[in-house]
């Protein structure tokens, strides 16, 4: 047990009911999870309100409430904490139960529409390479060094972070890398965290049913930045209009890459093959596996990053030119008929036509490029057209079908998606609802030589249909349909 009032260090205290000086077992902020003596925070949700349910956490065993707003009853024996932000208060109380764990790691946050688990997962890739002991918080999975932990969340909540940043300290390791999404900026779940560095990769249309502007979801994303310490650097991506904007405020060390522009860290793209890119980084050349554009940025921040913890300019090269693509992340295959299947995350506009543009500029034109896309169900209605669009522009056939419909109609979301194919585009645009017909599809359209395109789901192995998640691996699928077309 804990005493309460060592956990409510920092936080913004409006009023208090009771005693602070109580042991706890531990805090939550679903009330279905309280314990005997434990505290509720009660967080107002996008779909739910805590306070809703403090009596609920209360019958269930609680022995004190932390509420932005106290409840009219209050319940004798029971310690009320009012705050000013209960969202900022959970971060606080979570970093103080677990000993405040990010002060005792090197922890750097990246922060971005995309590029965020390639940058994140391939320093944890790095540095674990390197001899170190190393953690990783990210969309694909969480690591304590050797040990995987399944990943429900960008970024998780406030106690499910320091939970794990303690498990890290506690198995010896030394640095961290963690995705900072957007949501988690703005409900507060990094606060509390101490970190050494911060990387901005871009920003471009995302997350839109969330943010109700696109400034507020540039602002959102700043302020990551506005909140680093002086002991910290900020690196950013200063090809991007957004890059100068994230480093306005900061009392960080500001460091900036490049590929187009002067900045600390430059790099030239020299060959862009399937097999691999040939990069000139701050006038040394280095070979490395990862394609495309897009990766060029992700490596040159993964560099600029090392460099700013300490690492030697040659050894980082070094490092970078045996770095494996990471799951999900223009993964690729090519099947005994020659045809070429990548998977890739692509779910934003920006994503989806920067991997196009990639494969557009390898290829020889000899092939066709034929791209299976969907969008997911509710979330940002706006992009549905913009990305059909975009993929029926750049592929010579192009299969909308579904993504994660989650609780919309899949032929909604689709038929949203064909009002952004150009009329030019329509004879070769084809829409299939069951995603694995769409890609059985086209596996049975591809000649030797073509290049499948799947967008949208990358890394994950389920999908998410009336609210139910069924087993569906775009990889596995396709690699079994090319396998049985081959027989």
């Amino acid at each position: 047990m804990i005493i309460l009032r060592e956990i409510i260090y920092k936080v913004a205290i409006e009023a208090v009911k009771g005693s602070t000086d109580i042991g706890i077992n531990k805090m939550e902020f679903d009330s279905r999870k309280i314990g005997a003596n434990d505290v509720f925070v009660a967080i107002r949700g996008t779909i739910s309100d805590g306070h809703n349910f403090i009596e609920t956490a209360i019958w269930n065993g609680a022995v004190a409430v932390v509420c932005d707003t106290l409840p009219e009853t209050i319940t004798k024996g029971i310690t009320y904490i009012q705050v000013k932000d209960a969202n900022k208060a959970l971060a606080y109380m979570a970093a103080n139960y677990f000993g405040n764990p990010s002060q005792k790691l090197k922890l750097v946050g990246i922060t971005g529409t995309n590029g965020k688990t390639t940058i994140a997962s391939l320093l944890y890739q790095l540095f674990k390479k390197a001899g170190f002991k190393v953690g990783l918080l990210s969309t694909v999975k969480i690591m304590v060094d050797d040990i995987e932990y399944k990943a429900t969340h960008t970024t998780p909540d406030s106690i499910t972070i320091n939970h794990y940043l303690k498990e890290m300290v506690d198995a010896g390791v030394e640095y961290c890398f963690m995705e900072v999404s957007s949501h988690g900026i703005h409900q507060k779940r990094t606060e509390a965290l101490h970190f050494v560095g911060g990387i901005f990769t871009n920003l471009s249309h995302d997350h839109l049913d969330y943010h109700p502007t696109f400034a507020e979801y540039r602002d959102v994303k700043k302020s990551f930045f506005d909140n680093l310490p002086k002991t910290a650097f900020a690196l950013s991506s200063i090809d991007d209009k957004n890059g100068q904007v994230m480093l306005q405020n900061t009392a960080a060390k500001k460091l900036t890459y490049a590929l187009k522009s002067y900045a600390d860290y430059k790099a030239q793209i020299l060959e862009n093959q399937l097999s691999g890119l040939l990069l000139k980084i701050n006038g040394n050349e280095v070979w490395v596996k990862l394609i495309g554009t897009f990766n060029a940025y992700n490596l040159l921040a993964i560099y600029g990053t090392a460099i700013q913890l300490g690492m030697e300019s040659l050894e980082v090269l070094r490092l970078l030119s045996d770095l494996e693509s990471v799951s999900g992340r223009f993964q690729f295959i090519v099947s005994n008929s020659n045809i070429t299947a990548i998977v890739d995350y692509a779910h934003t506009p920006d994503a989806l036509e920067n991997v196009l543009k990639t494969i557009n500029d390898i290829r020889t034109k000899n092939e066709q490029l034929i791209t299976v896309v969907g969008c997911g169900g509710n979330r940002d209605k706006a992009k549905r057209p913009i990305m059909a669009g975009i993929a029926s522009e750049l592929s010579d056939k192009v299969i909308l079908t579904s993504d994660n419909p989650r609780n919309e109609n899949p032929e909604v979301i689709i038929n949203e998606m064909e009002q952004g194919v150009a009329p030019q585009n329509y004879k070769k645009s084809l829409s299939i609802t069951d995603r694995k017909q769409a890609i059985k599809t086209a596996c049975q359209l591809a000649q030797p030589n073509d290049i499948i395109l799947i967008a949208g789901k990358g890394h994950e192995t389920y999908q998410e249909i009336q609210g139910v998640r069924h087993d569906f691996d775009d990889m596995k699928t396709v690699t079994e349909l090319l396998n049985q077309l081959n027989k």
